[in-house]
């Protein structure tokens, strides 16, 4: 049974075929998911965790939503934005000290205070620190009479899993319905892997397709555990059948570190904006790109890029690359 759902997205998201990417590459069939076209403000494929978190933050009657992230978080202005729709208040505690709006991310951040979000800075702790201190900031409304509805970082939930369950199905329904794979399943799904419910939701559907997710923030062992307890969690709460581990596999991408940038991460971005118009982030979209022209080669049949989104980072990191004289 589908969870109750407050409708942010304008879904489907596209399904296009990237012509000059396949020029470039030298093979067949290269197909891009645009979730960064997922229509709801900067929120990217965020939109959809959030559309079933809100749904039973209301179903619930809760009045405020926490959550958090680091200062370059894309999830953290797209839940500010989408708890405004919602009639929500909403609570962002960040990592770092009250300089954020001087710091990488600031776009982001600003967008979640035009927003509403009041934004509560927990000092230079750990990203890892944020969930429990999600948790303590909603314990400590709670005490005050609110109805808190608390999110960790990302939305990495079985219940925001269910927006991407969900999402394995629109493509499926789009490759069934149209020629752009040529008549052929997918031989590889490519996406990045953050907080892990993308993935995990792909895998909790079942897909026909394997799955590659691109890890730019955990190590491999630690995001693997977590994206299949968050699949098998997520096919429980819908009644799917157990997920099939085989379809996934994950590779790490980090490089030099979360959010940081390699020059083949660059290069790949660049050669992204410049066959198919695509702006990538560094700390996702470079790093999944990336793999993505590097496996391509190497199967046979349709590759189908999931563009997850990040368009303030992307636009924030093309610029320290201009002014850097780097591209």
């Amino acid at each position: 049974m589908i969870p109750p759902r407050f409708p942010l997205a304008v879904l489907p998201t596209p399904l296009v075929r990237a012509h000059q990417l396949e020029a470039v590459l030298g093979r067949g069939r290269v197909l891009l998911k645009r979730d960064d076209l997922a229509g709801f403000a900067v929120g990217g494929n965020k939109t959809r965790p959030l559309e079933y978190l809100l749904g039973r933050a209301l179903a619930d009657r809760c009045d405020v939503l926490v959550t958090g992230g680091g200062p370059g978080s894309n999830f953290c202005p797209a839940a500010a934005v989408a708890a405004r729709a919602a009639g929500l208040d909403c609570e962002l505690v960040v990592c770092g000290g009250d300089d954020w709006d001087d710091g990488y991310g600031s776009a982001n951040l600003a967008i979640a205070a035009a927003a509403g979000a009041c934004i509560r800075p927990i000092g230079d702790h750990a990203r890892e620190a944020l969930d429990a201190a999600i948790e303590e900031r909603a314990a400590d409304l709670a005490a005050a009479g609110r109805r808190p509805f608390p999110v960790p970082r990302g939305g990495s939930t079985p219940l925001g899993t269910v927006g991407f369950a969900v999402a394995a199905d629109e493509l499926t329904a789009q490759l069934e319905q149209s020629v752009l794979a040529g008549g052929a399943e997918p031989a590889l799904v490519v996406l990045a892997v953050g907080s892990g419910s993308s993935c995990a939701g792909l895998l909790a559907a079942g897909p026909p397709w394997p799955v590659l997710g691109v890890s730019v923030s955990r190590p491999l062992q630690e995001i693997t555990s977590k994206v299949h307890a968050l699949a098998q969690a997520c096919a429980r709460l819908l009644g799917y059948p157990p997920p099939r581990p085989r379809r996934l596999e994950i590779v790490d991408a980090r490089g030099p570190g979360f959010g940081v940038a390699s020059q083949a991460d660059r290069a790949a971005a660049r050669l992204a904006l410049h066959t198919e118009g695509l702006l990538l982030d560094d700390t996702y979209g470079a790093k999944a790109f990336a793999v993505l022209t590097r496996r391509a080669g190497g199967v046979r049949g349709p590759v189908v890029f999931w563009h997850t989104g990040g368009v303030v980072p992307a636009v924030a990191a093309l610029r320290r690359r201009v002014l850097g004289g780097r591209m």
